[in-house]
C-alpha cells in the first residue's frame, strides 16, 4: 500500500509539473510564440500518455480511453520536429501540407473501433506504432539539429539537444515497454516525472533567459562569434571599460552596432552579461596596477579609480568574486 501511494505521487508530481508547464507557454506571449506553443504542445502529448498509465494502474479503463492516452505520442512527435524547425529558423511559415504530420494521430483515433481486441495485434498497434513514429520523428529532428548546427546560436545548439535527448530517452523506455510490460509499465510515469523536473530546470536556467531574451534576434552562429571578437578587440585596444559611467548604448554607439546583438555575442560567447564582462576586464587591469611596483604605495581607492571602478565598495566585491581574496590580499601574495 504504502509503495502505491508513492508511485501515485511521484507520478502525480510530473503530470501536474507537464500540465503546469504546457500552460505556460500557451499563455507565454514573450519570444516566439510559436515555437512556445508546439513545446507545449509537445510536452501535452507526452503527458496525455503518461495520464493514461497512471489512470490504468488505479482505475482500469476502457480500450477506447486507453488508445486515446496512447495516441498523445503521435501528437508530440512531429510537435518535436516541427518546434526545432520553428526554433532554428525564427521566420519560417508552415503551410497547409506541414498538418499532414498530424495525419497518424487521427487515423489512429479513427480506427479504434476497428482494431482487433486480441493480445499480441493490439499490443503491437498500441505500442509498435508509438514506438515506431516517435523514432521517425527522432531522427529526422537529430539530422535537422545536426545540419543546422553551425548556423544557430550555442544556447539554441544545446537546448534543442536536451530536448531531444529527453525525447530519446523517452522513446528507449517505450521499447522496454514492447518486451515487458510488467516491469516498465508502472515506471514510466515516474521516469517521466524525473524527465520532466529536469526539464523545468532547463527551462527556467536556460531557455528563459536565452533563447526568449533573444528569440526575435537574426544574429546567427557565426555573425554572434565575428560580433564578439570585434567586441573584445575593441575593448584591449581602446580600454572603454576604465570609464566607470560606461554603458552598453555607448559601446553600440561606438561600433554601430544594436545594443541587443552586443549583449547576445557577448551572453553567447563568453557566458556573461555586458557588465560581467566589462568588470572582467577592470579586474584584469587592477591586478597589474596592484602588482605594479610603481602603485605600491597607492590607496586600494585609487587602484579601483584607475580600473574603472566607480567606487571601492564594487570594487571590493567584483575583484573577491572573481579572484577569491580581496584587493590588499592579492597585493600581499
Amino acid at each position: 500500500m504504502l509503495t502505491n501511494g508513492l508511485i501515485l505521487i511521484l507520478a502525480s508530481l510530473g503530470l501536474a509539473q507537464g500540465l503546469f508547464i504546457s500552460f505556460y507557454l500557451f499563455t507565454l506571449k514573450q519570444g516566439n510564440r510559436k515555437s512556445n506553443i508546439l513545446l507545449a504542445l509537445f510536452l501535452l502529448g507526452l503527458t496525455m500518455r503518461v495520464g493514461k498509465s497512471v489512470l490504468n494502474y488505479y482505475i482500469p479503463l476502457e480500450n477506447w480511453q486507453k488508445n486515446i492516452g496512447i495516441s498523445g505520442v503521435l501528437f508530440a512527435a512531429p510537435c518535436l520536429w516541427l518546434y526545432g524547425r520553428s526554433l532554428i529558423d525564427k521566420n519560417i511559415s508552415f503551410s497547409g501540407k506541414d498538418y499532414f504530420h498530424f495525419l497518424p494521430f487521427a487515423a489512429f483515433l479513427f480506427l479504434i473501433p476497428f482494431v482487433p481486441r486480441n493480445g499480441n495485434f493490439e499490443s503491437f498497434w498500441n505500442y509498435g506504432i508509438v514506438v515506431f513514429m516517435l523514432l521517425f520523428y527522432l531522427i529526422a529532428s537529430w539530422v535537422y539539429w545536426y545540419k543546422n548546427r553551425l548556423k544557430i546560436s550555442i544556447s539554441v545548439l544545446h537546448w534543442y539537444r536536451n530536448i531531444l535527448i529527453g525525447a530519446t530517452l523517452i522513446w528507449f523506455h517505450y521499447v522496454g515497454n514492447l518486451f515487458d510490460f510488467t516491469i516498465y509499465y508502472i515506471t514510466g510515469p515516474i521516469f517521466y516525472t524525473f524527465l520532466i523536473y529536469a526539464f523545468s530546470y532547463l527551462f527556467l536556467n536556460h531557455h528563459k533567459f536565452n533563447l526568449q531574451k533573444y528569440s526575435s534576434s537574426n544574429l546567427d552562429k557565426d555573425s554572434s562569434k565575428d560580433l564578439f571578437e570585434k567586441v573584445k578587440t575593441f575593448f584591449e585596444t581602446e580600454h572603454p571599460f576604465l570609464d566607470h559611467s560606461i554603458t552598453i548604448n555607448a559601446i553600440s554607439k561606438k561600433l554601430d552596432v544594436k545594443a541587443r546583438e552586443i549583449s547576445q555575442a557577448i551572453n553567447e560567447n563568453k557566458q556573461q552579461n555586458f557588465y560581467e564582462f566589462v568588470n572582467h576586464y577592470r579586474i584584469e587591469k587592477s591586478k597589474h596596477l596592484l602588482k605594479d611596483v610603481k602603485y605600491k604605495d597607492e590607496k586600494i581607492a585609487t587602484i579601483a579609480y584607475e580600473s574603472g571602478f566607480g567606487n571601492v565598495t564594487s570594487f571590493n566585491i567584483a575583484f573577491k568574486k572573481k579572484t577569491g581574496v580581496t584587493p590588499s590580499a592579492f597585493r600581499k601574495t
